[in-house]
């Protein structure tokens, strides 16, 4: 198999969270250029027409399928109907979240809860309810897009580095259950990216600037980079890679 072919998606079939805008429209679009069939899921209908236009434009198919993640029923719900129709989904990325950046003492209860049910809850239920197709399939990828703040700390993100060291130690759970059924559970890591929602809290130079400075590589990740990240992951050349956190971070945790 040449190295083209074991990072091919051609034949395979990808649910992405998050793809109406940002990371995973991006890495809708990616795999879509790599092969892959794409169900877009996410909860702008307009935004998800762009981005099954995009996968359109490489001869892909791309179904868009409406919910709302901080639903306990709608991510399963839409999982669900894409079984139905596609028969089985064989890539699975966790690119849905939010980030509600406050000081801990600021924080609400009902922040709080929608921050676990986005970044948490609906990672584990999509994962839960696409797995058993893997598992019997014996080939199967589940990809959550955590963050650096999973693993370091920050002010200010108490809630969203609880969310996302929960889905760290998720994915590695995850990794111990379904590794033996060839299917690989592994997440990124990045630093800031620069989406919409990157931008809105990171854009301001009295915000961004000292943190920036603060990453070795002095700037920000691009929405392509993660995209580039998943696809390693997603393809076949990554095999032997489980319950790994790839860090996109451009060194910020390594100082």
């Amino acid at each position: 198999m040449s190295w083209q072919d074991r990072f091919s998606l051609t034949g395979r079939k990808a649910l992405i969270t998050g793809a109406s805008k940002g990371i995973g429209a991006e890495i809708a679009r990616v795999f879509a250029e790599a092969g892959a069939d794409i169900v877009a899921l996410g909860r702008d209908a307009a935004d998800l027409a762009a981005t099954a236009a995009a996968v359109r434009a490489q001869g892909r198919r791309c179904l868009t399928l409406v919910a709302e993640m901080a639903s306990p029923t709608e991510p399963v719900e839409a999982c669900e109907t894409a079984l139905k129709d596609w028969g089985t989904i064989d890539i699975l990325v966790n690119s849905a979240g939010i980030a509600n950046v406050a000081p801990a003492v600021d924080f609400s209860a009902e922040d709080w809860d929608r921050m676990m049910a986005v970044n948490l809850r609906a990672p584990f239920l999509t994962a839960r309810t696409l797995a058993p197709a893997m598992i019997a399939q014996r080939w199967g990828k589940v990809i959550n897009i955590s963050s650096q703040t999973g693993v370091i700390a920050l002010d200010d993100h108490a809630a969203y580095a609880a969310s996302k060291g929960g889905l760290n130690a998720l994915t590695k759970s995850l990794c111990a259950e379904w590794a033996r059924h060839n299917v690989q559970v592994n997440a990124i890591c990045p630093t800031v990216v620069m989406t919409p929602m990157g931008i809105e809290v990171w854009g301001k130079p009295e915000k961004g600037d000292p943190f920036r400075n603060a990453t070795p590589a002095r700037r920000f990740a691009e929405p392509v980079e993660v995209a580039d990240a998943a696809l390693y992951l997603a393809s076949d050349a990554s095999g032997m890679v489980n319950g790994a956190l790839l860090m996109v971070e451009g060194g910020f945790t390594s100082v």
